[in-house]
């Protein structure tokens, strides 16, 4: 009998915690880093703040935030594609590469060489997203990021498409009143900012567009404010603004590194998040914003980790730049649900016995003499390497550890070597686990080994959806 009781009283205790935790979250910020592996984290940790550091995202919350390990597989792909593991996350549907927010039986379809929708009809249906389900609660909605904002992970988000590449198609379901909008989003998302404008705009105007329409003319009539530098949106005042588009480059913005050593006029992630969050807070029903890191995922295709790090630090930055905005309002993140994670991995690793201290952009020294570590050919090799890469010499030869030219290991455009050499000159993704970070409203719930369509659910749950 007792045994019964405590059985019980178990259950009653998980029942009033699941649903104290339901609807606990007013504000969903979710950050996705691009293909930021656990290798990526851990370099971009020592890289900035050395072995006994810590990045924000690994803090987050003073103890009091979550960690778990995410699986990635795609419905048809062990290593998934960015589109369906976003789309994963954001629908709690497993779908085929390429496919962004459908149903699992959507097959991808190459769009035309316009960018256009070619899906063809009974191809799947369209699966609601976070995004779409906070509008339908009254919140306020954003979508930030590095990449073009019609790019596979912020499109995951708000459109609905069989192929990811039909970037014309998704630009106009983001346009509210317009052909193709995406009705789930009400009168249209509150916040979109990141790069991709020839997505928006006609040939007439070197954008990409064949229909001749000019979908940031349109969006400026339904009343959004419109920026294209950095400075320009240093002056957008959000205490008089509800809609808010940024368009800062032609295609995807600059990576981090190239951005502050060029002086170039566009917003850092941080200087996005932070207006986004301005802008989305005034709304009392509360908000969901996904914020994208994006460029880390093209600097690891190309094998530069310089600028991964850089651009992984950055992502870092716009963490810390989001908790210290919200923390404003709600210091305890009482009200706010924050997730960090990934849509995969890459294949980038750290090898050999380096010693502490030593540059991880730099060749391996050994911990135990502090000399450089040789291959079974005589030769130094990097601390970080890649699985395959497009810089595999036909036969190694030392390495110099300078940053005079880009053959050199330190130099900013330098390759780092891979075991395989791809052909395509592209560096493939990576199919191990991601991690997951989360604190604030609702948050203790995410731990263990989870899926990635898992993850949707924790948040629907968190936020009452």
């Amino acid at each position: 009998m007792m045994k019964q009781t405590l059985i019980a009283s178990a259950c009653l205790l998980a029942f009033a915690q699941a649903a104290q935790a339901a609807g606990e979250a007013k504000n969903v910020i979710f950050f996705l880093g691009d293909g930021m592996g656990p290798a990526t984290v851990t370099a971009a940790r020592i890289y900035k703040y050395k072995e006994e550091g810590a990045l924000t995202m690994e803090a987050l919350d003073a103890g009091r935030s979550r960690t778990a390990r995410i699986k990635t597989f795609s419905n048809d792909a062990q290593t998934t594609d960015s589109a369906p593991s976003m789309a994963a996350y954001m629908t709690g549907v497993k779908m085929n590469n390429e496919v962004i927010s459908m149903s699992a039986d959507t097959q991808a379809k190459e769009p035309g060489k316009d960018g256009s929708n070619q899906c063809g009809d009974n191809n799947g249906k369209a699966v609601d997203t976070l995004l779409e389900l906070a509008k339908a609660k009254g919140k306020a909605v954003g979508a930030v990021t590095t990449t073009r904002v019609t790019h596979a992970t912020p499109a995951a988000t708000f459109s609905h498409i069989c192929h990811r590449d039909a970037e014309n198609s998704i630009a106009e379901q983001a346009v509210p009143g317009g052909k193709g909008f995406n009705a789930k989003l009400g009168n249209g998302l509150d916040v979109l900012m990141g790069g991709g404008s020839k997505h928006f705009l006609p040939s007439s105007a070197k954008g990409a567009r064949t229909d001749g329409r000019d979908l940031i003319a349109e969006l400026k009539a339904k009343g959004y404010v419109f920026a294209e530098k950095g400075s320009e949106l240093k002056n957008v005042d959000a205490s008089k603004t509800d809609k808010l588009l940024g368009l800062f480059a032609s295609s995807h913005m600059e990576y981090e590194l190239d951005r502050v050593k060029k002086s170039i006029d566009q917003p850092s992630l941080s200087e996005m998040t932070t207006k986004a969050i301005a802008v989305l807070a005034k709304k009392p029903e509360g908000f969901f914003l996904m914020v994208e890191g994006g460029r880390i995922d093209h600097a690891l295709h190309g094998n530069n980790a310089k600028r991964v790090m850089d651009d992984t630090i950055a992502f870092d930055d716009a963490i810390k730049a989001a908790l210290t905005e919200v923390r404003k309002t709600d210091p305890e993140l009482k009200n706010t649900l924050i997730v960090v994670t990934a849509d995969h991995d890459h294949t980038l690793t750290i090898n050999g016995y380096g010693k502490k201290g030593s540059d991880i952009m730099g060749t391996v020294k050994n911990y135990r003499d502090g000399k450089e570590m040789k291959d079974a050919d005589g030769n130094n090799y990097t601390a970080l390497v890649f699985g395959n890469s497009s810089n595999r010499p036909v036969t190694r030869t030392m390495l110099v550890e300078g940053n005079a030219d880009k053959s050199q290991v330190l130099h900013d455009d330098y390759q780092q070597e891979g075991a395989v050499k791809v052909g395509n000159g592209n560096e493939t993704h990576g199919g191990g686990d991601v991690m997951l970070f989360a604190a604030g409203a609702g948050s203790k719930a995410f731990k263990g080994t989870l899926d990635n369509t898992k993850v949707f659910g924790l948040v629907k749950q968190a936020a009452g959806f």
